[in-house]
């Protein structure tokens, strides 16, 4: 009988990756004079336990996000992506065009929310092409796919978070049009609980189709996020940074188990 695999999940810094488990997380990185650092904690928050279908995309959300404040404490050198002054810029412009797309009388409902849509994915776009982040994010891929299929992994990975592109793309565009149609003084409200709605819904679609590659449905869906991956969001590693992903995977495991 095959051993079970800890459900794992990632993030590429900088100059490292984070690993994280349902009850720990590890994070390594390379600083400027080559030095290999290493810290792991358990989780504060997990989400892992979250069963309700409405309830556990956001907390898995959030379980990730709770993690930065711990890595800048524990990792004051770790390097995450949106630091960067690019990524900053791209997040406010990003913004101001959303802004005045959905104030504008000259463009449907349905383009309004796919050119937003689009357009908020490009910070991420840049934060992934910068430094050595889409290296360091191959290596994050390379480790942890080879730890759970037990044999050397490529640099994409089948549940990587950009598989959500277009279930998240989608739902939220549909999500906003109906909140668009709700009275102005309740319009506000309507719109985050749509959010919060589509964020539970893409989640549990990106479920289904880990579930189910090979239904005709699932490899559509995941087409876009691949795309994504194998030309913009990944790059082969140097054996160094994959050194680092394979330091932070082990601390993370060697918690997880301890």
């Amino acid at each position: 009988m095959a051993e079970e695999k800890i459900r794992l999940g990632g993030m590429a810094l900088a100059n490292g990756v984070l690993v994280h488990g349902p009850t720990s997380w590890a994070c390594a990185i390379r600083t400027e004079d080559g030095e290999l650092k290493v810290v792991s904690q358990r989780k504060r928050f997990s989400g892992a336990a979250i069963e309700s279908p409405l309830l556990r995309g956001p907390a898995k959300l959030l379980d990730a996000m709770a993690l930065l404040p711990q890595i800048r404490r524990a990792l004051p050198e770790a390097k995450l992506p949106f630091q960067r002054p690019a990524v900053m810029a791209a997040m406010l412009g990003s913004a101001t065009a959303v802004r005045l797309i959905r104030g504008s009388t000259n463009i449907g409902p349905a383009a309004q929310e796919l050119l937003s849509g689009l357009l908020s994915v490009a910070p991420a776009a840049v934060a992934l092409r910068g430094s050595d982040v889409a290296a360091y994010h191959g290596a994050e891929h390379i480790s942890i796919g080879s730890y759970e299929h037990g044999e050397p992994r490529a640099k994409e990975h089948e549940r990587c978070g950009s598989h959500l592109l277009a279930p998240l793309l989608a739902t939220t565009a549909i999500g906003n049009m109906l909140a668009a149609r709700a009275p102005a003084h309740i319009r506000t409200p309507v719109r985050l609980s749509a959010q919060l709605v589509a964020v539970a819904a893409s989640t549990e679609i990106f479920g289904w189709m880990v579930r189910n590659p090979e239904k005709p449905l699932a490899r559509a869906l995941a087409r876009p996020g691949h795309e994504l991956q194998h030309n913009l969001a990944t790059a082969e590693p140097t054996k160094e940074q994959i050194e680092v992903a394979e330091a932070a995977l082990g601390a993370c495991l060697q918690l997880e188990e301890s």
